[in-house]
């Protein structure tokens, strides 16, 4: 009776299998920015692990692909024109906000990842954004002003059906990543979902560095400012100079 129950409990203890997983792959897992960085692109591939098949009438799988930069706090302002000057009349403190946020997938994302899931895990933009303890009461309006003021430089793009998803195995999707990058982890998170809930979750993460002399440049202002103040205005100087002596060479 002892033996039977511990049998009993090692198996309520032992996690249940899983009918289909997630295997993901990554193009590049590190991202160096040099002096001639512009961009680069990283290919998120994988495929589905499965113990079993579907169950009859099971409806198609989808994949979300979610690719978060570094956290990081900032304020939204509004600005109104009153008397013909700008001025600030309200502003909203951000907590964190992504640096960048990349959403891609196999079709539209309120279709294929219900509410209480988006809420659960914050895959859309506006739940990755926090913005806890404001009392602006058009609190949204901010939110949709940062969204969109960044989607326009890059930073935040919506990828709505850009996942191939070949027979119900395998997935692939680019993501462009801009060449204003913050320097950092990546967390790259990949959903597999069934009538919106999810039924596998992985996630991993992407490197974001400078190297060569621009990560040289950037320890050192954040270590010895003074010296970094002295070596910009060093090279100021230079550069007026060599401008100065080739202009001089061009008019004799």
């Amino acid at each position: 009776m002892r033996g039977l129950l511990a049998l009993v409990l090692l198996l309520a203890a032992a996690p249940a299998a899983r009918g289909e997983e997630i295997v993901l792959g990554l193009s590049q897992d590190q991202v160096a920015i040099t002096a001639t960085f512009d961009g680069s692109d990283i290919l998120v591939f994988g495929a589905v692990k499965r113990d079993a098949p579907p169950p009859p009438g099971a409806s198609p799988l989808e994949v979300v692909v979610a690719v978060s930069g570094p956290l990081l706090p900032l304020t939204v302002r509004h600005a109104e024109q009153r008397m013909g000057i700008w001025m600030n009349t309200g502003a909203l403190r951000v907590s964190a906000a992504p640096s960048f946020y990349a959403v891609a997938t196999t079709g539209p994302l309120d279709a294929i990842l219900s509410d209480t899931e988006d809420l659960r895990y914050s895959v859309s933009l506006p739940r990755a954004i926090r913005a806890i303890g404001n009392e602006v009461g058009n609190r949204e309006d901010y939110i949709a002003a940062l969204m969109r003021i960044r989607a326009d430089q890059g930073a935040y793009r919506i990828l709505e059906g850009a996942v191939d998803f070949a027979e119900q195995t395998l997935f692939r999707a680019r993501i462009g990543l801009p060449a204003n990058l913050t320097e950092g982890d990546y967390r790259t998170r990949i959903f597999l979902t069934r009538d919106g809930e999810i039924v596998d979750v992985l996630e991993t993460s992407i490197l974001v560095r400078k190297v060569g002399i621009e990560r040289w440049l950037f320890a050192l202002s954040r270590e010895n400012a003074p010296l970094y103040g002295l070596l910009a205005l060093a090279i100021a100087i230079l550069a007026g100079w060599a401008a100065s002596a080739a202009f001089q060479a061009v008019r004799r």
